[in-house]
């Protein structure tokens, strides 16, 4: 199911994700923490993969449409963990 967020508000969850968090999605999902970097906007190719987002220019940083909503879902799930500490 893919997803338009803005890049603003999707840099916003990966500063607000704890330290670790980038290789805690990695290893949960069995890929690489440079593919979940990737996936909020990091442009390391040589060790992650691309990972089905595509970005358009606008307003608040542009739009990002997600082809795949796992790693935003870990990520939400994260943040949702440490909002109960």
């Amino acid at each position: 199911m893919s997803k338009t967020i803005s890049f603003n508000e999707l840099r916003r969850i990966k500063d607000s994700l704890p330290n670790g968090s980038m290789h805690r999605i990695a290893d949960e999902l069995g890929i690489t923490a440079d593919t979940v970097r990737n996936f909020f906007g990091g442009q390391n190719f040589q060790e992650g993969s691309s990972v089905g987002i595509h970005m358009e220019p606008g307003p608040d940083g542009g739009i990002v449409v997600l082809d795949d909503t796992t790693i935003l879902e870990k990520a939400l799930e994260i943040l949702q963990e440490n909002a109960h500490v």
